[in-house]
Order: C-alpha cells, then sequence, then structure tokens
C-alpha cells in the first residue's frame, strides 16, 4: 500500500534496535524501575528484556494493588538511552505528571523489549499467536505474581504503536478476560491485506467487553478510520467504548507518540474511570 510504504524501513530497524547501542548521557527515567534481564518466553523459545515502572506509591503503601499497563516496544518508553534513535515515550513523565494533578489513578507500567523477530511477533503469524500466549500464560502471571497487581481483565491495558499498535488491538480482541483495553497508537491496521479489520468485519458473535482507543497521524489514515467504524457498527459506543483520535500532520515517531500518549492514558485510567 503506498500510503505506508516510507514506514517499511523504519519497522526493520525498530526489529533490531534491541542490539543498538544506548546513545550517550545519563538515564532520563522519572520514578523507580525494575529490570528482569533476559526473560525467557517458552512458546518462542527466546528472551526479552522486561522493564517494570512503578508508581510513586508503590514501596510506602505495602498493601495496595495497581492496575497494570503492559507496552511492546519497551525499550522505547522509559528510557532514551536505550529508545530508537534515542527519543522514548516519555511515559514515566507523563504519568507521574497526571497522577500528581489527580487525574490519573496509579499504575504500573511493564514494558516488553522486542527482539529481532518483531515484525512476526507482533502480527497474526504463527510466532504472533504465540507471542500472545507468551503474554498470556506466562508474562502476565508472572507480573501479577512477584508485583501487587489487580489482575483481573477491567484492570489491564495493552498498548503499542505501528505493528506494537497491531499486536495490542489483537492481544485484546483474541483474550478480553484478559486484557480489557488495547491503546492501538498508529496501528498497521493495513498489515496481511486488512485482515484485521476483515476480522472484525466478518465477526458475528457477542460483543467483546473491551476498550479500545485508536489514533493516528496522516499514516495509516484510511485503515484507523476503517478499523474505527467497524467498531463502532459492531456496537462499540464513543467515549464509553472507544476513543478515536487524529492528529493532522503527525509524524511516525515516538515524539508524536509522547505527545498523544496521556489521551489513552486517561480513558483506560482517568481517575473518573468506576470499574464497579
Amino acid at each position: 500500500m503506498r500510503e505506508e510504504s516510507p514506514l517499511i524501513n523504519r519497522r526493520k530497524k525498530l526489529s533490531s534496535s534491541n542490539k543498538q547501542k544506548p546513545v550517550n548521557g545519563k538515564p532520563k527515567i522519572v520514578g523507580k524501575v525494575e529490570y528482569h534481564r533476559k526473560f525467557y518466553s517458552k512458546t518462542l523459545n527466546n528472551r526479552r528484556d522486561i522493564i517494570v515502572w512503578l508508581p510513586p506509591s508503590y514501596k510506602k503503601e505495602i498493601h495496595r494493588r495497581y492496575p497494570v499497563l503492559y507496552m511492546q516496544d519497551g525499550q522505547n518508553v522509559v528510557d532514551p538511552k536505550t529508545a530508537y534513535i534515542g527519543i522514548d515515550w516519555q511515559i514515566d513523565e507523563t504519568a507521574t505528571r497526571l497522577i500528581k494533578s489527580g487525574d490519573l489513578q496509579e499504575i504500573i507500567i511493564v514494558g516488553i523489549y522486542n527482539t529481532p523477530e518483531r515484525l512476526e511477533e507482533y502480527s497474526d503469524s504463527v510466532k504472533g499467536k504465540n507471542y500472545m500466549k507468551f503474554m498470556v500464560e506466562q508474562l502476565k502471571p508472572f507480573i501479577d505474581k512477584y508485583y501487587r497487581t489487580l489482575n483481573g481483565e477491567e484492570y489491564t491495558a495493552v498498548m503499542g504503536s505501528s505493528m506494537g499498535g497491531l499486536i495490542s488491538f489483537l492481544l485484546a480482541w483474541n483474550y478480553p478476560d484478559v486484557f480489557g483495553k488495547a491503546a492501538c497508537m498508529s496501528s498497521s491496521f493495513y498489515y496481511e491485506g486488512d485482515k484485521a479489520i476483515n476480522m472484525v468485519k466478518n465477526y458475528t458473535g457477542e460483543k467483546k467487553k473491551i476498550k479500545i482507543y485508536i489514533d493516528h497521524g496522516e499514516d495509516g489514515l484510511p485503515r484507523g478510520q476503517k478499523m474505527f467504524c467497524e467498531l463502532t457498527q459492531k456496537g462499540y459506543l464513543i467515549g464509553t467504548d472507544i476513543d478515536y483520535y487524529y492528529s493532522p500532520g503527525a509524524d511516525h515517531t515516538e515524539s508524536e507518540w509522547a505527545k498523544r500518549i496521556e489521551r489513552p492514558l486517561l480513558f483506560f485510567f482517568g481517575t473518573r474511570i468506576d470499574y464497579k
């Protein structure tokens, strides 16, 4: 598809970005993070790093439990030293600011590093299905065991951009009893001949109990709108089940996603959310 073709080289670079050397300079992470290095996936037979960002009260309020946000391309989400071209999503800064202002619930953020197999793992391929099994059967149980989480699907979200947005959608769509929310930023819904869009279009079952956030800049405009329309036609209510945002002129970059990340955070975990 001509409008997405300039993104192919970038995706190839992202697939090997975990091999890049960190940029010079001190870490600029805001808040407390913990690393789980070379975390092994049984279904994929590979390893990747996991970074966990803990909310401000985590070490103080030792009986409190927290919602969890799982993020694809984890090396890009909080640390410019490991991020693609040295620019991260700054979700640590944004979450800290929104928590301090009282607009965002305190949440745990789990960043899942990608691997050289990123394209296949983030699609509806055999490796993609195994990646989803890894998250459902291995990673989430691990996080729930070692951290004080609220482990129900209504407290659990996934987020990603580009191919990471695609796999985040597939996780919520295929495992709604595990991941009740998915933020799909500049997502590759066109991938494999609009496969994800057609999957929604042809779905005839009961409405899945999930919340979906979709956004994009100029990239992927037709597919983002198309997916949004297919979901609303399936009964997903704007402002309740689904949120959509178009950023005119925005590029397909980490800096643009950093600018927009506040919106899905508040849609999923804003202090006005009532889970009861």
